[in-house]
């Protein structure tokens, strides 16, 4: 079965990252919850898709430069209110919910991984018993290196579709092999058959992100992808449904 993972906690239909959305996910029927990480400057971890507040909130300010106090001050757009949760808040409204974690390791303003931070949101999450329940992701090779030495747990190259542009089908997945990475997802529009086919033909699994919109999600479950991202759950869990009616 397609699995389908509540982008951000459902933008398009919660607000970008908000306590909200991922309360609403938590009682959701799909299989996994979507989120970014950055640090703060005074240790804690911060679940938010940039690594700036300026795009999405009413505050504006860099991530990691920022203590926890200040960013908590900050009001989330379209969230009724809400504000920036950490990683620990996110544990506790999942930790009694059958959505597991699909947490993606963000660079900083500079585009380049932040110092030791893989390890931190892995111990994290080994405190709280959300380990074995996560699946990392990140756009960037140095970052997925590190993962494969900090944890045993799957984690995906996500393949921007320059760089898929750029380098070309076999050249993704000749990286990918290189690098020990078990999982490519790229953007649902440059997803085809023939991208699918040259992936498990090297023994990886394949998935999708970005699909918001009826054609975009109706096109990941005839591919039959592992997993797909998707801003509007609900509207995936209503396709999934009549596809399975209709079966």
């Amino acid at each position: 079965m397609t699995r389908i993972a509540s982008h951000r906690g459902g933008t398009l239909e919660f607000g970008d990252s908000t306590p909200q959305g991922f309360s609403a996910t938590a009682r959701m029927n799909v299989e996994e919850v979507e989120f970014d990480v950055h640090p703060t400057s005074d240790g804690a971890i911060v679940v938010h898709h940039d690594a700036t507040l300026d795009a999405t909130t009413d505050t504006s300010g860099t991530i990691a430069q920022m203590p926890l106090a200040e960013i908590r001050g900050a009001t989330i757009r379209y969230s009724a209110g809400g504000h920036p949760l950490t990683l620990d808040e996110l544990c506790s409204i999942y930790v009694d919910s059958n959505v597991d974690f699909r947490c993606e390791i963000k660079p900083g303003v500079n585009g380049l991984p932040y110092e030791h931070f893989v390890d931190r949101v892995v111990a994290l999450l080994r405190q709280r018993n959300m380990l074995e329940r996560t699946t990392f992701s990140s756009f960037l090779i140095p970052s997925m290196d590190t993962l494969l030495q900090a944890s045993d747990r799957p984690s995906l190259w996500l393949v921007s579709p320059p760089v898929l542009r750029q380098l070309g089908q076999d050249a993704v997945v000749k990286l990918a092999v290189a690098h020990g990475i078990k999982e490519i997802g790229v953007h649902i529009d440059t997803a085809d058959a023939t991208l699918q086919s040259r992936v498990a033909a090297a023994g990886l699994d394949f998935g999708c992100w970005a699909a918001h919109s009826v054609w975009q999600i109706e096109k990941a479950f005839e591919l039959g992808v592992k997993v797909f991202t998707t801003d509007r759950p609900t509207l995936a869990m209503a396709i999934r449904e009549r596809r399975g009616a209709s079966a």
